[in-house]
């Protein structure tokens, strides 16, 4: 799966550890997801999908194979 977390969180010129806190999930886990180490829950693409203010299909896509 490709994302483009780290590109929306430029746009809203906010750090792993600000869009984590917003969420409730560690840095570690934002910088996971944003290297394609981590799928994350539907409820944590829910929830990034209201902070970024964009359907989830926005910013994750599934690549072909997923």
């Amino acid at each position: 799966m490709k994302n483009r977390l780290k590109v929306e969180r430029a746009i809203l010129d906010i750090t792993q550890e600000e869009l984590a806190k917003k969420i409730g999930v560690s840095r570690q886990t934002i910088n996971a997801i944003e290297k394609n180490r981590y799928v994350p829950s539907t409820v944590l693409a829910l929830k990034l999908s209201a902070v970024f203010g964009k359907p989830v299909n926005e910013f994750f896509e599934l690549e072909e194979g997923d």
